[in-house]
């Protein structure tokens, strides 16, 4: 209302007004100008128009505000879920972390129980091989042994059967036979 009202005081005093007659004349554009001016405000305050465009600011200003608060609700819920994310992901290199070091740590134990393995591996084929040595040593003494024994019988034998006459042969064969019938029974 007070704009109104300036703005006519601006007109009145205007000196274009003065020259061109009365202002309050229905032959004075200025005045039937201002006249159609104040009638259409006076209209647009009687059909509650600045209400309505009051109301609709406020409707677009509740939605601006509701649009705000849920994109400031989905930067919150995505910054948690940001949040969330990274201690998953904090949590799984923690976790192949130790995963890697088990593993390492498994591998140590598996090549030093391998290199123990190979070492006692190692000893019982040398075990074995000396065990073979020495039975092949000791068969190899026995089959001298027995060698020998065959050349001192076979020697002994000769030399008996040179140097012995047939009495001497039975005498010894009835000996042997008493021996073995006297152990026999």
């Amino acid at each position: 209302m007070r704009m109104i009202a300036t703005l006519i005081a601006a007109l009145v005093a205007s000196p274009a007004l003065a020259a061109s007659g009365p202002f309050f004349s229905l032959s004075n554009t200025n005045f039937v100008v201002t006249l159609a001016f104040i009638l259409f405000v006076g209209f647009l305050i009687y059909m509650k128009v600045p209400g309505k465009i009051g109301e609709m600011l406020d409707k677009r200003a509740e939605g601006i505000k509701s649009e705000l608060d849920e994109a400031r609700a989905l930067r919150e819920e995505a910054q948690a879920l940001l949040a969330s994310y990274e201690r998953k992901q904090k949590d799984v290199q923690a976790q192949a972390d130790r995963i890697v070091a088990q593993a390492k740590t498994e591998a140590t134990a598996v090549a030093e129980q391998a290199r123990e393995d190979l070492k006692k591996s190692i000893a019982r084929r040398l075990q074995s091989a000396e065990d073979r040595i020495a039975s092949a040593e000791a068969e190899a003494v026995r089959e001298v042994r027995d060698q020998a024994i065959s050349i001192a019988i076979a020697a002994a034998r000769e030399v008996i059967a040179k140097q012995m006459t047939a009495a001497e042969a039975n005498k010894l064969i009835d000996s042997g036979i008493e021996t073995v019938a006297a152990k026999l029974h």
